[in-house]
């Protein structure tokens, strides 16, 4: 069995220290949520119908920062639900955070939801990133340029993505809120899903990316995707091995549409 690699105490933006923060936040935001119970829920649609909001959503992000407010006290933080937090000395670096990827799943008691938290530099250099499942037991994580790693009741391995050689290649995508942009994604479906024998859709962009880094999933592709959806999960992928495009980063409203792809195989265009 493969060991995590061990974070490393210095200063800075090592991403070895970033990802120890980033595991310690993300286990506290996935501890609030392994609290659920069905009748402190008080779920509130936000914008659309399906897009809902939980107290347990606010309360995850509140123990993620309050995480990094201890460590990373000069780090910019945002996230889905609260506010942006820009200290007056900025270190440069900043932290993206979805503290309930898949609600709705949260909400029906479906396994499928998750803490997601990652860090960038001003560069856009993605750094380290974390995805915690509490229902699942699974805690997905990476560092930039250490590899991708999945801890599971107890196991540890390092994730290598698809394997090439697996038939029955499986698609993960999801579909928006928005009714116009969801049309126009039920129309490329066929085209897209026709290099494969299969399509998931799991309600949590998160975890699906990093289920292509885990080989559950060959293949990921989603439009209309928020920055904290995909932070994580698209490094934890592209350090198993897979080839990871997003949007560009900050995005405007329209590059937002722009897919997140990751990838075992090749895509069509």
């Amino acid at each position: 069995m493969s060991p995590l690699p061990d974070p490393v105490a210095v200063s800075g933006a090592d991403p070895l220290e970033l990802l120890d923060v980033a595991r310690e936040a993300a286990a506290a935001g996935a501890a609030v949520l392994a609290r659920r119970t069905f009748e402190g829920l008080n779920a509130v649609n936000k914008s659309a119908d399906g897009d809902w909001v939980t107290e347990f959503d606010t309360a995850a992000e509140q123990a993620v920062r309050e995480v990094l407010a201890r460590r990373r006290p000069q780090d910019t933080v945002t996230g889905e639900e609260l506010e942006d937090s820009v200290p007056v000395h900025a270190s440069g670096i900043r932290w993206s955070i979805d503290p309930l990827d898949g609600t709705t799943n949260f909400i029906r008691n479906i396994v499928y939801y998750a803490t997601s938290v990652a860090a960038v530099n001003d560069d856009g250099d993605w750094l380290a990133g974390v995805v915690h499942a509490p229902a699942l037991v699974r805690v997905y994580s990476a560092a930039r340029g250490h590899g991708a790693w999945l801890a599971e009741h107890g196991n540890v391995r390092q994730l290598t993505g698809p394997d090439p050689e697996q038939g029955g290649r499986l698609l993960g995508t999801g579909f928006s809120y928005d009714s116009g942009v969801r049309d126009e994604q039920y129309a490329a479906l066929p085209a897209l899903a026709a290099p494969f024998a299969d399509v998931r859709r799991l309600g949590s962009a998160a975890l699906d990316l990093c289920m292509v880094a885990d080989g559950s999933l060959d293949a990921y592709i989603e439009r209309g995707l928020n920055e904290y959806d995909y932070a994580a999960g698209a490094l934890i992928a592209e350090e198993a091995g897979v080839r990871v495009q997003r949007p560009p980063q900050p995005a405007n409203d329209a590059e937002r549409l722009d897919a997140v792809t990751a990838a075992g195989i090749v895509l069509p265009e």
